[in-house]
């Protein structure tokens, strides 16, 4: 909630009090912006009795940015260096570094940081203070600290300009990077929250960020979610007084009226001064920029989204880049999506939203997290789940329904090695659309789920791409690997790219689609499909109909999807968030097997999207084709990707391909388009046999060691029949929650 800021004479107190001079000076500037400070607090009421504490590397305009923003807020200005540490010492830093060194600085530092306090004041910290722990717990009670966060090669280009050499940390041996690198950690410790400043971004546009961070800080209503089946002008009475935040949405993934969720006023954009700060970036840190933008902090504090995606993104994936490029042949470029644990692109948010989910729930009810997969999302999210630390486990459980004959052998033993204690696999005897269907289908059934609930004090809650918390890290790997071309020297920040990505659920699409709308110059994105092409269809026609459509099995089985759950939320978002026309539109679907888009809806959808598909065959002889020219193993997914991108590329621009799975999941397809004559049937043996060809990239290691443990593992299966399924979810519930408890 915002506080509003009563106007009262300074408060200012330091044990060792700090100059006359210094005092006159801050209740003269006190006095002399009255003016500004009411006719901009009119508007802006923000401070309180809060101190806004600015933290950064020296360099980073501390000091002249909190000159501007207490000259708006009209409040007293304090600078740490010269307003602290110069008048307790009566010497100058840099006289002070030189008379005690680098250690007992840090603590003189600390020292005089703990003797300080100050209330509803802008607050200037030295470029060293975060590194004293208890100095900054201390400030920390009463502030907001906002970390000013400018690239290192700016810094470094400041600090030259200026003749900077007394840094502290700085010596023989250890270079002004390397101070500047090491200083991160704790930086990223304390903030509350991040403000990126580019190198040629003025004090004024900072500081007027600064204050436009503080103001979301402090005000969670400004990030609410919408249901798409719901629009700003026909809202239901019950939607009026509930309103849903992220840990809302983490939670309940699906909305009563059958609607997806999404951000009511829209992503938030970056400027292309923001985007080129991370150029120079960490996978990990893109990630924490992008997601501290669009996870209010009163959901997830920073610094513990933070450790959040340092652990999903760090030792599980085999590659130190996370989501590398590889450039493949011409203007066409591989977005490596397969280093995670499970091989494919789901364990990006599989790995991330396990973390997010245990932290957003309450701890008084436990949790069933009910899945449909087409293939890849089983293993990741079986594995995402089973890395919970054990107190989350016992209130977390989860169900993966997958179609028993539907996926490729090295999945289901996937899904069948990756089974936990909190953790099952169940096989249906039908498609993919029917377990996505019957899992959308529970959650509105009011009567199971009231009952489960009063029974087992149980929720279920979703993890499938319709939760907002699978789709969001999506798009960070689609915005690093432009900033990676960048960063590479194939393009310049601001020259578009197009994105071609293998897409059946259009979530990882729409990802790419909302980097486009964040700031990321995507030029077209373009939808590959297989045979099972209504998505192809629909972007071509404004057609989507299903009516005497039956799902083909494929070489490419995660696209073998006929209701595209995701593409709800691209209408909604073309639509002018019209959700009564969603759900006329979706209903429709639902009871006729078809509907048409307007012309004028059409004519939006294709200036963003276009599309086309690929048969087996063709997918075969693409995976040949590109082993035989460059030595690299394409996956089924990403080769139909290629194929399509051949097709509807003008090569005026890079075009990246989303490379969703490592090729080894789909051993029997690859060793047939690599025209193997003789292939045994059990999964480990194709895995031993492809990796005799010492092809690019490598076998995946944690499929080989998923498949060595998986033995004879088992799993159940059932009728495609709600009853049946509801069966199956109830006696899992008793076998794991009541043993629990």
């Amino acid at each position: 909630m915002l506080h509003v800021f009563q106007y009262q004479p300074l408060r200012l107190i330091t044990q060792n009090s700090l100059s006359s001079t210094c005092l006159k000076l801050m209740l003269s500037r006190h006095v002399a912006f009255a003016p500004i400070w009411k006719s901009w607090f009119s508007s802006h009421s923000i401070l309180g009795k809060k101190n806004i504490i600015l933290m950064g590397p020296p360099g980073a305009g501390k000091t002249t940015t909190g000159r501007i923003v207490g000259q708006k807020l009209d409040c007293p200005v304090i600078d740490i260096d010269d307003d602290v540490l110069e008048t307790t010492w009566n010497m100058s830093v840099s006289e002070k570094l030189q008379d005690v060194g680098y250690e007992e600085f840090l603590e003189e530092e600390g020292k005089a940081l703990l003797k300080f306090s100050a209330s509803g004041s802008v607050i200037s910290l030295s470029g060293s203070n975060p590194m004293h722990a208890a100095g900054m717990q201390h400030i920390k009670k009463n502030g907001i600290v906002v970390y000013l966060d400018v690239p290192t090669t700016v810094i470094m280009s400041r600090l030259k300009s200026k003749q900077m050499e007394r840094i502290v940390g700085l010596s023989p041996g250890v270079s002004l990077k390397d101070v500047l690198q090491f200083r991160k950690q704790f930086y990223k410790r304390w903030f509350d929250i991040r403000v990126l400043c580019g190198g040629d971004v003025a004090a004024e546009v900072v500081a007027e960020k600064v204050l436009d961070a503080v103001k979301r800080y402090q005000d969670s209503e400004l990030e609410t979610f919408i249901s798409t089946r719901s629009s700003r002008s026909g809202r239901s009475t019950e939607e009026d007084s509930n309103k849903f935040y992220f840990s809302d949405v983490v939670i309940q993934g699906l909305a009563l009226d059958g609607g997806l969720f999404v951000p009511e006023r829209g992503l938030p954009k970056f400027t292309a001064e923001e985007w080129q700060g991370l150029i120079e970036a960490t996978y990990v840190e893109r990630a924490q920029v992008i997601l501290e933008r669009c996870i209010h902090p009163a959901d997830i504090p920073a610094s513990k989204l933070a450790g959040i995606i340092e652990t999903a993104y760090g030792e599980n994936f085999s590659c130190s880049k996370v989501a590398p490029v590889r450039h493949l042949a011409g203007n066409q470029f591989l977005l490596e999506l397969f280093h995670g644990p499970t091989a494919s692109f789901k364990d990006f948010a599989l790995q991330l939203m396990p973390h997010l989910f245990a932290y957003c729930i309450p701890r008084s009810c436990n949790y069933l997290i009910l899945v449909a997969t087409s293939g890849d999302t089983g293993s990741a999210v079986l594995d995402g789940f089973s890395r919970l630390h054990d107190p989350d486990k016992q209130r977390i459980a989860l169900i993966n329904f997958f179609p028993e004959d539907g996926v490729s052998p090295i999945q289901k033993s996937q899904m069948i090695g990756c089974q936990n204690e909190n953790a099952w696999s169940v096989g249906v005897k039908s498609d993919f659309d029917f377990c996505q269907t019957a899992i959308k289908q529970i959650f509105t059934n009011s009567d199971f789920t009231g009952f489960l609930t009063v029974e087992y004090g149980t929720a279920l809650a979703a993890a499938n791409s319709i939760n907002w918390a699978r789709l969001l890290p999506q798009i960070v790997y689609h915005a690093s690997a432009y900033l990676d071309l960048v960063h590479q020297g194939i393009i310049s920040f601001g020259s578009p790219v197009d994105m071609c990505i293998p897409t059946g659920n259009f979530g990882n699409m729409l990802a790419a689609f909302y980097a486009k709308m964040m700031g990321i110059p995507i030029r077209k994105c373009i939808c590959a499909s297989n045979e099972n092409n209504v998505l192809t269809e629909f972007i071509r026609t404004g057609v989507y109909d299903l009516r005497g459509r039956k799902l083909i099995s494929s070489f490419s089985p995660a696209v073998d999807i006929l209701k595209s759950s995701n593409l709800e939320r691209y209408l909604h978002l073309i639509a002018n968030e019209d959700g009564q026309l969603v759900t006329q539109l979706f209903n429709q679907l639902e009871n006729q097997g078809h509907f048409q888009l307007q012309k004028d809806l059409l004519g939006k959808l294709q200036q963003d999207l276009v599309a086309g598909w690929c048969s087996d065959e063709d997918c075969l002889a693409a995976i040949h084709s590109v082993y035989s020219t460059t030595g690299y193993i394409l996956d089924t997914h990403t080769a139909v990707a290629k194929v399509v991108a051949d097709r509807l590329q003008d090569r005026t621009c890079p075009i990246i391909i989303s490379s969703t799975a490592h090729y080894s999941k789909f051993a029997p397809a690859i060793l047939r388009a690599l025209r193997i004559a003789e292939i045994n049937q059990n999964p480990l043996s194709q895995l031993h046999l492809l990796s005799s060809y010492s092809a690019l990239p490598p076998i995946h290691w944690g499929l080989l060691e998923t498949l060595k443990k998986t033995g004879n593992g088992d799993h159940q299966v059932c009728a495609a029949d709600m009853s049946v399924l509801m069966s199956h979810i109830e006696t899992l519930i008793q076998n794991h929650f009541m043993k629990v408890f």
